[in-house]
């Protein structure tokens, strides 16, 4: 597996998320050290397209994901990149959560801005605002959530094409498909594209 750990171990890892979808609220707790490096890796390639000054640090944001994850109720995640793809939307939470606090505290200026990654092939959205990628992503969800969840798990959690796929339970294919179309309708809905 690209990106992940030699110290990663798979069946540990799946047997700590089944346990925690049943209810083992201690299975987090043992699972986090497991996915820690993997996690790290997702919020740092967040963390690379905020400002130099920006305050969250990488760890901060990986504990505040562990803090939404300990308040989850109850959780149904079968595989890593599930779980990947479940700690990518807190992140986008997390990150979205405080541009807006930023935003706010400025009074409508410094808006926190990312880049998106030119290995994704979006680089016609260069430095949007993370508030309004969030919104428009909201206004994706209302009419095609799928499309939207392959955007964030992409986007916000960088994964790949395929551990997208098995995070959605659907084809590469169906995920490239609706990656094309999804960028599409971003661009437009952020006035960057055609």
């Amino acid at each position: 597996m690209p990106g992940v750990p030699p110290s990663f171990n798979p069946s540990e890892a799946t047997a700590l998320l089944q346990a925690w979808s049943q209810g083992d609220a201690q299975a987090l707790q043992r699972l986090m050290p497991v996915v820690y490096e993997e996690l790290r890796r997702v919020a740092a390639r967040q963390m690379a397209g905020e400002r130099p000054s920006h305050t969250l640090q990488t760890t901060a944001l990986i504990h505040e994901v562990y803090v939404r994850l300990v308040d989850l109720k109850s959780v149904s995640i079968k595989s890593r990149a599930q779980f990947l793809g479940l700690c990518a939307r807190l992140m986008r939470n997390v990150l979205v959560d405080f541009a807006r606090s930023r935003k706010y505290d400025k009074r409508g200026g410094g808006a926190v801005h990312v880049e998106l990654d030119e290995a994704m092939h979006v680089t016609a959205m260069a430095d949007p605002d993370l508030v309004a990628v969030d919104e428009a992503l909201q206004r994706l969800a209302a009419f095609d959530e799928r499309k939207s969840k392959v955007v964030e798990f992409r986007f916000f959690g960088g994964l790949s094409v395929e551990e997208t796929a098995d995070a959605l339970d659907i084809s590469v294919e169906t995920v490239m498909r609706d990656w094309k179309l999804a960028r599409a309708w971003l661009l437009r809905e952020l006035g960057t594209g055609a």
